[in-house]
């Protein structure tokens, strides 16, 4: 596996309405080459999502995802703009030039983040303190956080609805 520089190759879902931002990390190999978010089979995102939203993102093409989480007035994107990553793995991940997220979420209704594992967490609060009182760390829905099944997932991941 070979250290890949990464500059964020798509754009973050948003719109002036949302009240929620999910932030991942660094997109993936597989998100890349697909060219949006949670992209690798095994990633458990939109189907924890399914469950959170009772919605079929699991199941949806990239067009009706966007839509789905507009309608649910929830943003995506990730806390790292530009860096160096071996692989896919977020603790292989160096040279941070973070995301600005206080600006993509100045013209919004945005009020909470939630955070997918601790890369994501570790590098919006390490570059954006100010932001801390409104984040909260859910945990990865990565295939490497095994520790975490698809309900027990869902049970935390359903603290975006509170």
């Amino acid at each position: 596996m070979e250290i890949r520089h990464i500059k964020h190759p798509f754009g973050a879902v948003i719109d002036k309405n949302c009240t929620i931002l999910i932030l991942g990390s660094v997109p993936s190999v597989k998100s890349v080459e697909h060219n949006f978010y949670y992209m690798h089979p095994h990633n458990r995102f939109w189907q924890v999502l399914s469950k959170v939203f009772n919605e079929d993102f699991k199941n949806a093409d990239i067009s009706l995802r966007k839509s789905l989480l507009l309608k649910n007035r929830v943003a995506l994107y990730d806390s790292v703009e530009e860096c160096d990553i071996l692989g896919s793995s977020d603790s292989k991940i160096t040279n941070v030039i973070p995301a600005d997220i206080p600006a993509l979420i100045k013209y919004t209704d945005i009020s909470r983040i939630f955070c997918n594992g601790t890369a994501s967490y570790n590098n919006l609060i390490k570059y954006h303190p100010q932001l801390e009182s409104i984040t909260v760390k859910l945990p990865s829905t990565s295939p490497a956080n095994a520790a975490f099944g698809l309900d027990k997932l869902t049970a935390e991941w359903i603290k975006i609805l509170k």
